[in-house]
């Protein structure tokens, strides 16, 4: 009993320390944040935050593009992600419930594609882009990353798992494949749906390498790249810049917290360990 409760006592330990290292970072972030600058590049400045200033909030807001830079964020991770599941959703239950020629091979594709790393495509897709003259446009940010293997494998799997004597009444009632797909199929996967789309939707926000290659005016950038032009003619101004990150991480953050249960849950059934 003594050793269990001292493997508890270590494993809490650990797990607290482990949270203290992950934390510490977001927590010296905001504090630099409430600072003015003079006190963040001072040798005074410590880890007890001595003073409340919202100036570089403010500065944030007003003196740069932060809330262009959102509506980007948010218009292509929104477009991304339903445009990556509804895809995923229809070429799954294309290859998981309908019977046609290669459609083996085309499975085969998509689980090879997804052993593709997306910097071996950086080239050849920004090549293609600027061919096509969508340089700095919403669509040349948001084509390349519809690509997303992991989203058909994950409907597959649960398309496979479906008893096809529902599959057989529907269609004995007359029902059709959308009838299947959008009515009977869909609801029965709302919480597989839901995790897949909030994974989706972070990807997309987080996205920095490729929409920093593909825009170049402030006015197309999103928010990790705007992140990179909070500077000044006299040098970075470190409170403002940690001010716009975390407004720019604090969209995603809440959304997450909010419908973090249900990714929970869909893990959990898609793993078969509930229900």
């Amino acid at each position: 009993m003594q050793i269990r409760k001292l493997e508890n006592s270590i494993l809490a330990g650990g797990s607290l320390l482990a949270a203290v290292l992950w934390t510490f970072p977001l927590y010296w972030a905001f504090i630099t944040s409430i600072r003015t600058e003079d006190r963040v590049v001072s040798d005074a400045a410590g880890l007890i935050p001595d003073e409340f200033n919202l100036t570089a909030y403010a500065s944030a807001l007003f003196n740069t593009k932060l809330l262009t830079w959102y509506w980007n964020s948010i218009a292509t991770s929104v477009i991304i992600t339903v445009v990556v599941l509804v895809s995923g959703m229809m070429c799954a239950y294309a290859i998981s419930q309908m019977r046609f020629p290669g459609r083996k091979l085309l499975y085969g594709v998509v689980l090879a594609s997804f052993m593709v790393p997306s910097q071996a495509l950086i080239v050849t897709q920004f090549i293609l882009m600027n061919d096509m003259g969508l340089i700095n446009t919403w669509a040349g940010i948001i084509l390349p990353q519809l690509i997303v293997p992991v989203v058909i494998i994950v409907y597959k799997q649960f398309f496979d798992a479906v008893p096809k004597e529902m599959r057989e009444a529907v269609v004995l009632d007359g029902g059709g494949d959308y009838t299947l797909l959008f009515r009977v199929y869909l609801p029965l996967n709302w919480g597989i749906t839901t995790a897949l789309a909030i994974i989706t939707f972070i990807m997309a926000w987080n996205q920095f390498f490729w929409p920093f290659l593909v825009v170049t005016t402030e006015n197309m950038m999103t928010i990790p790249v705007g992140i990179t032009q909070v500077n000044d003619a006299f040098g970075v101004y470190y409170a403002r810049l940690m001010a716009v990150a975390l407004l720019g991480a604090m969209p995603v953050a809440v959304f997450y917290l909010i419908f973090q249960k249900k990714v929970t849950e869909a893990v959990m059934i898609s793993s078969g360990v509930k229900g």
